[in-house]
């Protein structure tokens, strides 16, 4: 692969996998728009380490504190902020790892790989975000996030294995039913998305260890240190707007993209 066509991949990985506009459907579409090379599981693996290493960097005082009380969580006292985070999150990837390997194992997965599904799920999803945004209360920040509240938005976040709908996207769609102010949403969210990220790319792990060479090695750098930058970038800004601005411009942007893919699907 060339430097160019890494450098895209990372781009829109680290641009895409944290604002609500979906990453995954992003990178299918680049192949099936450009009919440039599909990157594989390689670089896809390395792009979502890059976007892990950034969350974690960016969230690292919340991180401490919840690997902090993992020891706490695992003796069964969820009776620190630290062990309630950590059992909160563990519990909220659940539903998102069972999906996950139903998809796997039924192929499914590969079936909804497709431009008229990302053209529906980027528009119809998209819709959802909005009313979400534009009548949610916001009655909760994230220090009042529940046992009730993580299972809710883990099997919501659990949909988002469907290309095009966004994680992140239908996570914070999630946050704002529950009645927790944007910001405080959209970094439960993002909180969600460190173990998430981790064990899609543990099940991942394996077989990319037995086909990866030198230069896959070389490529898969590049694109985890390109990821993890941009989507700093991306993650800086958006928590910075998000205390002044709505959800709406992303939201244009998927109705937009939506209607064109389903155009180009259906022609």
């Amino acid at each position: 692969m060339t430097i160019l066509h890494l450098l895209i991949i990372a781009l829109i990985q680290g641009v895409t996998e944290f604002l609500p506009i979906s990453s995954s459907g992003h990178l299918i579409l680049i192949p099936n728009l450009t009919g440039l090379q599909d990157q594989g599981q390689v670089i896809d693996v390395a792009a979502h380490l890059g976007t892990l290493v950034a969350v974690v960097l960016f969230f690292w005082t919340d991180v401490r504190i919840g690997l902090a009380g993992i020891p706490r969580m695992l003796t069964g006292r969820i009776d620190t902020p630290g062990s309630k985070l950590a059992f909160l999150l563990v519990l909220a990837t659940i539903p998102v790892v069972l999906f996950g390997l139903a998809l796997n194992l039924t192929g499914l997965s590969d079936l909804l790989r497709n431009t008229a599904v990302i053209g529906w799920t980027m528009l119809g999803f998209g819709i959802v975000l909005y009313w979400a945004d534009q009548t949610g209360r916001t009655e909760k920040v994230d220090t009042d996030w529940s046992v009730k509240d993580a299972v809710k938005m883990g099997l919501w976040q659990a949909v988002a294995l469907i290309p095009g709908t966004s994680r992140s996207g239908i996570t914070i769609t999630a946050g704002r039913l529950l009645g927790y102010s944007r910001h405080d949403a959209a970094k439960l969210s993002m909180l969600m998305s460190i173990p998430t990220i981790f064990a899609s790319g543990t099940l991942l792990t394996a077989e990319v260890i037995q086909t990866a060479d030198m230069a896959a090695a070389r490529d898969g750098a590049i694109v985890a240190v390109m990821s993890c930058i941009s989507a700093l970038i991306a993650l800086s800004l958006m928590m910075r707007l998000l205390r002044s601005t709505s959800f709406t411009p992303y939201v244009i942007y998927r109705i937009f993209l939506g209607v064109v893919l389903l155009v180009i699907a259906y022609q």
